[in-house]
């Protein structure tokens, strides 16, 4: 797929790379430091094959967007020893793809050697679930269970074998990453050796901790300040004794689309004082999307990404799929965390109906 080289002495990480089966020749990099994101764009010099050079110090990892962001891989970099990493794969097969160089990508690579044969049929079952029958579908999302419990299986022999890895850290938070329960991090976090405590990736799980529990279920919620694209001030207060319901999406989520979420029928169905929505989207083309809105029957409340708005909020609220909805009651406590539209609607009639 594609390859990855690290920081060097110099200064400088040179990336290059090969992925087969990639359709987009444009290819998005996000280069994270402790104080700092960066953003790159990549254009394939040969089908599937690219190269680009970084050259400032303190970037710790950096993850590539394939095909439209359908497909992602992030690659680590604050322990390589030289200065290339090579990486290699289908981009059919994101969670195939291997690193070469540095010693957490290499051993991720070879965690994923190990499991290849489970990581390779479950991206097939996910494929055909779109497209199969109701019976196949049960019997399909059965064996998906199936295979995810064998890897986490895998992934808790690694990590008690290997506590003082930061490839550990990794496994930790791709197989135990839950944001409605942190129990199972909390529980893995202690078995780490205490020489990688201070590694940014188990800080990183720490404070996933920590963000989750904000946003727990009964928690209040967090309370924020923001402007929405009209230029109005919105805070939780903005909205008291009612219902809110805070939607985070991004333009490239088919899945957020409003008709999807059933939030245009949500807010046709009741009253202002009943519930209020507050959008916060990824956008940060605000011109384009009050032109977008003029031509909507609804006024959208919107937060969009100006000065890095939804960024934050997204963070506060530990929003890390999308879409993602969260339900507060009317004295300000998360009492639904969802991205599913008809479990959203349900929620609100029987929530509504019992105050009539």
């Amino acid at each position: 797929m594609l390859l990855l080289a690290a920081c060097s002495d110099s200064g400088v990480c040179r990336i290059e790379g090969k992925i087969t089966n990639l359709e987009d020749d444009t290819i998005y990099v996000v280069f994270e430091s402790e104080e700092m994101s960066m953003v790159d764009t990549i254009e394939c010099y040969q089908p599937g094959r690219f190269r680009t050079e970084l050259h400032q110090e303190g970037f710790r990892q950096a993850t590539f967007f394939f095909d439209d962001r359908t497909a992602w891989f992030t690659v680590y970099l604050d322990d390589l020893q030289a200065n290339k990493i090579e990486i290699t794969g289908d981009v059919r097969f994101p969670t195939l793809l291997y690193a070469k160089g540095g010693r957490t990508n290499n051993e991720l690579s070879t965690f994923r050697k190990k499991v290849e044969a489970l990581l390779r049929e479950d991206t097939k079952i996910r494929q055909t679930i779109v497209n199969a029958s109701l019976s196949q579908n049960n019997e399909l999302i059965s064996r998906s269970a199936d295979i995810k419990n064998q890897l986490n299986e895998q992934a808790l022999i690694y990590i008690h074998d290997n506590p003082a890895k930061a490839a550990s850290a990794v496994l930790i938070k791709t197989y135990f990453a839950d944001p409605n329960d942190t129990r199972r991090i909390d529980e893995l976090l202690i078995t780490l050796s205490p020489e990688i405590q201070d590694h940014y990736l188990v800080s990183d799980l720490q404070q996933y901790s920590i963000r989750a529990k904000r946003t727990a279920l009964g928690a209040e919620a967090p309370d924020f300040a923001a402007t929405n694209i009209y230029g109005y001030s919105v805070s939780l207060d903005s909205f008291p004794q009612k219902y809110l319901l805070l939607t985070f999406t991004a333009p490239w989520c088919d899945m957020c689309r409003i008709d999807e979420l059933y939030l245009n029928e949500i807010d046709r169905k009741y009253t202002k004082d009943q519930i209020e929505q507050l959008l916060i989207t990824l956008d940060d083309d605000l011109v384009g999307l009050r032109s977008i809105l003029k031509t909507d029957s609804i006024k959208w409340n919107l937060i969009a990404d100006s000065a890095g708005q939804a960024t934050q909020l997204f963070d506060l609220y530990n929003v890390s799929m999308l879409p993602r909805c969260f339900l507060i009651d009317e004295e300000g406590k998360i009492i639904l965390k969802t991205e599913n539209g008809v479990e959203i609607k349900q929620t609100l009639e029987r929530l509504i109906q019992k105050e009539i």
